[in-house]
Parts: structure tokens; C-alpha cells; sequence
């Protein structure tokens, strides 16, 4: 794994408009393979519903094809304008953007440009404090004719602590018409309200974060959204590590130095596995403690070892973090209690570890046991590729 002094932490959270199935927002993040470039995009296509939802998945997929471009993000905002349609009775685009680049190439200080075309104003925070940066107005001319078009352009330099905050208008409008709110949730008690969240927990997620502010905004909404409420936030902190062990080493006599690699990791640590369970209770001298409390007809509950952060069985639970990670299934929704803390605690982490052992479990050639199941190595390897393109963590494996 890379070393580096900070991470970038980015996750969005979003409810539906009252009554529909599909949102019309849509926010994609991802990086380059080289790992030294991150671009987000949040788009709110126009209206709601299905034509909504393919009009800001357009606009999202192109812009973020355009951000691993040479070309500038002054361009690449042109060209999308260009390809966008016009509402005919309106005259305004049938779809929003913000576009976030960040170079990584330090490892400090991450190099930022943001555009963003009919979205509310983003906030950046430093801490819990909130930053002011004046945005510079640029006029894009359509080539296909009509008024120009204002883009707000920002070059900023995030550092460890900074928080970049994007909303849809479905955040700001959000209980427009109340008596509390008659204009909608202006962008001083919006920003007073995030500032309050980041002092409760400074250690708060992206993820967190967002939810806490969709939440809010549907609330003031009387829990029934006027429109698609979206949130995407941008934390730049220090890296969370954790170490995965599962399977016993090929050789018994590398069962030590199996547990010594763990015990001695710097970060959260989790054991998948019944056999290597015991070799850390026997490496350890400490009792394994089985969680009946919380059972599961499909996957076996966890256990507990003095010294480790969750203890799972093997392959069951592995496959199916696997599924849920893979549908991006909200953690509070995953039923299994054992899985739950499996995905939470990886997806918690920044840079994942895995120490996968080569020995072969007799277990799994039973016939009986179904076949998706699969062997420790490609499930593993499948893990690790959702983990690196779908939620951007790092990751490293080491076979023993």
C-alpha cells in the first residue's frame, strides 16, 4: 500500500422524490488506474423520474469520461453544454453538474478544481470551521446558439481536516413554503447545521455526513421530499488501515508468524475463518468467544478473541460481503448481523490489507456445498476489485 499522509474519503447519501422509484439525481466518483487522479460528479437532470435520471446520468458519465482527459474542466464543461439539450419553454439545460478534479500527487496537499453549472454553492470546511471562497464566474458560450451560460470555477488546495460539501436543489429548496423555512434551507442555517454535525463527531464520515444532511432535508420537507434530495461530501483525513486474515498459511510451522503480522498491525483487524480462528486462539493462549445472540439461518454468527476487532467465519461470510458490497447495499440494511460488521469495518477503512492463506480447507470440497461459494483466492480477489473501482480503497494481498 501506497504511503501516504492522507486519503480522500468520498461518498454521497440521497432520497427520491415523494412517489417515485428512480431518482434524477446522480452523483459517480472514480479514479484512474494510476491512482493519482479522483474526479467526482453530481448532476440533477431536470424534473423528476426516468427522463430526469437519463438526462443526469448523461451528463455524469460524460463528465466524468472528460475529467481522465487532457482536456481542461473549463472545456470539458463546454462540450457537455454543447451536448446537453435546451429546455424549449424554459431556455434553461435539462440538466445540472459539479464537477470535482483532485490531482493526488502529493501526499499532503491534494490539488483541486471544481465547476459547477446551476447547483447550489458548495461549502468547503477546515475542521468544523467554515472556509469562504469566492468562485470565479465564467460565461460559456453554446454553439448551437442562444445565451451564454455562467460556470462558477474554483482552484483550491485541500489539506488534512478539509471537507467539500455538493447538494443538489433538492437540500437547499427543502422546506419551502414552511413557517420555519419559507424560502427553503438557506445557505446560513445549512451551513451552520453542517458545522454543528462536524463538532459533535470531527471523526465523522463522508457518508455519515451526507446521510445526517439528506435526513435533515427531508425532515424539513415533513419527511415527504418535494424532490430528489442529494448530498456529496469530500473528506480529506488520515488513512484508516485495517488487516484481514483468512485461511491457514500453506505451512503450519508459518502459523506465527500469520498472527505476529496481525497483532503487530497498526489499525482495526479482522480474522474470516473457523481454522484460522484457532490458530490465533492457540498462537494467542486466548478463548474464542461464539456470538449466539445474533443468528443467522445462512451465514454463522461471529465470534470474539481479546485482541481483535471481529472474528467471522470463512467462506459463507466472504461471499456474501462480497454480494453486498457489490449492490452497494446500505450497511443498516444488510440482515445478517455478522456480514454487517464485516462490510461496516471495511468500508470504515481506507487501506485494506489482506493476509489470505493457501492451504486448503476440506471443508469446501464437499459437493454439498454450493458452488458460487467458490475458493478463498478468487473471492478475495473478487472483494478487492469492488473494493478499488466501486468505493476507492486501497488494497494490498499477501498469500502465505
Amino acid at each position: 500500500m501506497r504511503n501516504t499522509n492522507c486519503v480522500v474519503d468520498v461518498d454521497y447519501a440521497q432520497f427520491y422524490k415523494k412517489k417515485q422509484r428512480i431518482g434524477g439525481d446522480v452523483f459517480l466518483s472514480s479514479r484512474d488506474p494510476e491512482k493519482t487522479r479522483i474526479g467526482c460528479t453530481l448532476s440533477d437532470g431536470l424534473g423528476s423520474g426516468i427522463k430526469a435520471n437519463v438526462l443526469a446520468n448523461i451528463t455524469a458519465n460524460m463528465a466524468q469520461k472528460l475529467s481522465f482527459s487532457p482536456l481542461q474542466v473549463i472545456k470539458s464543461s463546454e462540450i457537455i453544454m454543447d451536448t446537453l439539450p435546451v429546455c424549449k419553454e424554459r431556455k434553461i439545460s435539462y440538466a445540472t453538474f459539479s464537477i470535482v478534479q483532485m490531482q493526488l500527487d502529493s501526499t499532503e496537499e491534494i490539488k483541486t478544481r471544481i465547476i459547477e453549472y446551476d447547483n447550489p454553492n458548495s461549502f468547503l470546511f477546515d475542521g468544523n470551521t467554515p472556509v469562504d471562497f469566492k468562485p470565479q464566474k465564467i460565461a460559456l458560450k453554446r454553439k448551437r446558439g442562444g445565451k451564454s451560460e455562467l460556470v462558477r470555477y474554483n482552484e483550491l488546495v485541500l489539506r488534512d481536516g478539509h471537507r467539500l460539501v455538493l447538494m443538489t436543489d433538492g437540500v437547499t429548496q427543502s422546506g419551502i413554503g414552511t413557517k420555519a423555512y419559507p424560502l427553503g434551507w438557506r445557505e446560513k442555517p445549512l451551513r451552520e447545521f453542517i458545522r454543528e454535525s462536524i463538532a459533535k463527531n470531527s471523526q465523522i464520515s463522508s457518508k455519515e455526513l451526507a446521510k445526517l444532511i439528506i435526513m435533515r432535508a427531508r425532515a424539513n420537507d415533513g419527511g415527504e421530499p418535494g424532490d430528489d434530495i442529494t448530498c456529496a461530501v469530500i473528506t480529506v483525513r488520515k488513512p484508516r488501515d485495517l488487516v484481514l486474515a483468512s485461511g491457514p498459511p500453506f505451512h503450519k510451522e508459518h502459523d506465527k508468524n500469520l498472527v505476529d503480522q496481525v497483532m503487530q498491525f497498526t489499525g482495526k483487524k479482522i480474522v474470516s475463518g473457523g481454522t484460522t480462528a484457532q490458530i490465533f486462539s492457540r498462537e494467542l493462549n486466548k478463548r474464542i468467544f461464539v456470538d449466539l445472540k445474533n443468528r443467522d439461518r445462512e451465514v454463522p454468527p461471529c465470534s470474539r478473541i481479546e485482541g481483535i476487532d471481529l472474528v467471522t467465519e470463512g467462506m459463507l461470510t466472504l461471499n456474501r460481503a462480497a454480494i453486498e458490497l457489490e449492490n452497494r447495499n446500505p450497511v443498516e440494511n444488510i440482515t445478517s448481523s455478522s456480514v454487517r460488521s464485516f462490510v461496516e469495518l471495511i468500508l470504515q477503512s481506507d487501506r485494506i490489507l489482506f493476509l489470505v492463506g493457501t492451504k486448503i480447507n476440506e471443508a469446501h470440497q464437499d459437493p454439498n456445498i454450493p458452488v458460487e461459494i467458490g475458493i478463498r483466492r478468487s473471492t478475495i480477489h473478487r472483494i478487492r476489485q469492488i473494493l478499488e473501482t466501486t468505493y476507492m480503497k486501497e488494497t494490498e494481498v499477501r498469500y502465505l
